[in-house]
This record gives C-alpha cells, structure tokens and sequence, in this order.
C-alpha cells in the first residue's frame, strides 16, 4: 500500500452544517407513501432540513396506523444510523391500541368533529421556536394537532458527514381528544 493512495481519491463533498433557518414550513403531499420506496422517492427524502423529516415522519406514522411493518421500515429510513429500538416499537404498538388517528391529527383539517380526516391535499406544517437550534447538530421541532391545545415536539439530530437530519424521537404520539364517532359524550 502505497502512502500516496490516498492522494487520488476525490474530496468529500461539501456539506452543509449551518444552522437551519427558523419559521414554519407547509408541506403538501398529494397522497401519503405507502411504501419506503415511494417515501425515498419525495423531495422532501433528502433529509437535508430538519423540517423535511418532521413532515415525513408524520407520513411514517399514518403508514404504521394502517401497515405496522411498512411503517416501521419508513421511520427506520427517517432514523438513519439508529433505527427503531424494541422499546420504541412497543410504544407505537401501545399508542397505536387507543387508535389509529393521531397521526393524521397532524394534517390541515383534521379535527375530532370529522374524526381525524384530513382536507387533500395532505397538508402538515412545522415550526421552530427561539429555543429550536439551542444545541449544535440538534433541532426541536413543533406540530400542532387538530385534538390537542398545545403544540407536540419531534427532535431531530443532524449527522454532519451526511449533511441529513435524521429522526431521533418523537413525542407527537400521545393522548389527543377523542374522535367524534368514538365519544359516547359527543
């Protein structure tokens, strides 16, 4: 092996590891994935925005709501070098017991009064506070569910040789209001 080897490979690429810039960003998905494939396969796969996988990862819940294994495979895209632990898959399993609409709560139009059934196109919005990018190479994002007053987190991590924000827990599984059809008291 000779010293110089190393010499003729070409140079990494450039990746970019400057802060995301802060707001709220809508994402409009004609119709979900339905596959890992067809995830892979949206602009929005690239990862290169922690908002970018935020959204997915909402798209990834509502495949586990209908497909669990399909699901699973989407977020274990969406987590990159960690995938879904047996602890996190026991969770989802849990909450997806009290029902499969939470997920879709995330989407414009969803409300308990329509049972968690989203307007189409399928319309999610993600948003960042001032505390968001308070530690390098992390995001805290924001959703708002159409059942719940305030808003639920997801926190993504960036891998800087990659230049991707990969999913790296979520906290918008949990408890919203019930759905009309579901509450005796409605």
């Amino acid at each position: 092996m000779s010293i110089f080897e190393n010499l003729n490979q070409s140079p990494a690429p450039a990746v970019n590891t400057a802060k995301p810039e802060e707001g709220s960003f809508t994402f409009v998905f004609n119709a979900l994935p339905e596959s890992a494939e067809e995830m892979k396969r949206l602009p929005e796969a690239r990862l290169d925005t922690p908002y970018k996988t935020a959204a997915l990862t909402v798209c990834a819940l509502c495949a586990y709501a209908a497909a669990p294994e399909i699901g699973r495979e989407m977020l274990d895209f969406l987590k990159g070098p960690a995938p879904l632990s047996p602890y996190e898959i026991s969770f989802l399993n849990d909450r997806f017991r009290e029902g499969k609409h939470i997920p879709f709560s995330y989407f414009a139009g969803a409300t308990p009064e329509n049972n968690y059934t989203p307007s189409q196109p399928f319309t999610v919005t993600v948003f960042s506070n001032p505390y968001s990018f308070q530690n390098e190479g992390w995001a805290t994002l924001h959703l708002n569910s159409g059942g719940a007053d305030s808003p639920r987190q997801i926190k993504l991590r960036l891998k800087p040789s990659e230049g991707k924000w990969y999913l790296s827990e979520q906290m918008i599984m949990v408890g919203i209001r019930t759905p009309q059809k579901d509450d005796p008291w409605a």
